[in-house]
């Protein structure tokens, strides 16, 4: 197909972006005929290839709609666009705003302090910079230094009512960032102290497991003919039998597993690095996918989306087998969590101790392994203590 118009020259650089990100031939020549239209829809108004952003892309979808053209995909079709211009020098980096005021800047220095110093995972990070700002925004106008044990606890009383269980995220947002403003000398009292911290032992907190015949129909729902089958129940037995967290699984990299010793290097939280054992159906799940399902492809990730663009799957996408898999198989609708719940569950009834699930599992405290215990009686009698004056 002639392209015409500002991106005629990028032409050919696009085409072989779009097949290393795994485009079937058809795909390719589709999103070239696309391309073609935003190059002439650029030459009509007057636009550079370097002025090309998601709001000049969305404009072309919105033109095409007023006059009511053929049907065309989402803006979404051509998320790879930017990014490749970007990339290969076109369009210039996205020029940040400066801070419109000083509380601004406290979070944008707060934000790569929990990732590089923290070594917190993206979504907690946003979870720990939502806190901080909403925080500063209640009292905005007011310098930090003057802030006291009051303040911190009139806030949490407020936001506890409103949030309900969410306000353990917001406790321990909150906390993060407290310690934060003391070591940058933003406060000169520890109020992190001040937040309350949330009560975790209810029955509303009792662990959901799944019975050994849900398992084995959670497992039957995938196809394992096909190369996403066989990723998905790859990913299932994973999760199963390890407890990973739907982050660890998607950061499992080919470098991780050592296939001679029979085991896995874990990355979980807080950048944290874990041996242990690979159990053999693991491995052969991990196996087959890699010889009859994985596509060629640079990345290190074990596990790749199934659909183009290829690259490696996220821990939303982990998520997103299992509660495909678990509705497949007539179970209802869960995540990820659902998994290492009964993976925990299983190892405190095969005979674990408390101690052991609490390792395999990467509890940095033993109390939230106790939790598992609420489901199992044999196990509660290994933590109960002898009753004072027994007789026998």
């Amino acid at each position: 197909m002639v392209i015409e118009g500002p991106l005629t020259p990028l032409a050919p650089g696009m085409v072989e972006h779009l097949k290393t990100l795994g485009y079937a031939p058809f795909t390719v020549g589709r999103q070239m005929w696309l391309i073609g239209k935003v190059s002439r829809f650029l030459q009509r108004r007057g636009l550079r290839a370097s002025e090309i952003n998601p709001e000049v892309i969305k404009r072309f979808f919105g033109s095409v709609s007023a006059k009511g053209g053929p049907r065309l995909p989402t803006p979404k079709t051509l998320v790879w666009l930017v990014p490749h211009l970007r990339n290969i020098g076109v369009v210039p980096d996205p020029v940040l705003p400066p801070p419109q005021c000083w509380e601004a800047e406290v979070v944008e220095r707060y934000r790569p302090y929990l990732a590089a110093e923290r070594g917190l995972a993206p979504e907690t990070v946003v979870e720990y910079v939502r806190s901080a700002r909403l925080f500063l925004a209640e009292h905005a106008g007011r310098e930090l230094k003057d802030l006291g044990v009051g303040d911190v606890s009139k806030f949490m009383t407020h936001h506890c009512r409103l949030l309900g269980p969410r306000s353990a995220l917001l406790a321990t947002g909150l906390r993060s960032f407290l310690g934060f403003a003391l070591l940058e000398g933003l406060i000169t009292v520890p109020l992190a102290g001040a937040v309350p911290s949330a009560a975790r032992w209810s029955g509303a907190a009792l662990p959901r497991w799944l019975t050994p015949r849900q398992v084995a129909a959670l497992l039957a729902s995938c196809d394992r003919r096909r190369p996403t089958g066989r990723r998905d129940y790859a990913i299932l037995v994973l999760l199963i039998r390890l407890g990973l967290r739907a982050a660890e699984a998607a950061a499992l990299r080919l470098d991780d597993i050592d296939w001679r010793a029979g085991g896995i290097v874990v990355r979980g939280k807080g950048r944290t690095e874990q041996s242990l054992p690979l159990p053999s159906d693991v491995g052969a799940a991990i196996t087959a996918y890699l010889r009859r399902g994985r596509p060629r492809r640079p990345e290190r990730e074990v596990f790749l989306r199934a659909l183009a663009p290829l690259r490696r799957l996220t821990p939303d996408g982990v998520s997103e087998v299992v509660r495909a898999a678990s509705e497949r198989a007539g179970l209802g609708s869960f995540g990820s969590h659902r998994l290492r719940h009964t993976a925990g569950t299983e190892m405190l009834r095969a005979g674990a101790s408390l101690s052991e699930v609490a390792q395999v599992l990467r509890h940095r405290s033993i109390a939230t392994t106790a939790i598992y215990a609420k489901v199992d009686h044999l196990a509660l009698r290994g933590l109960a203590m002898p009753w004072p004056g027994d007789l026998r």
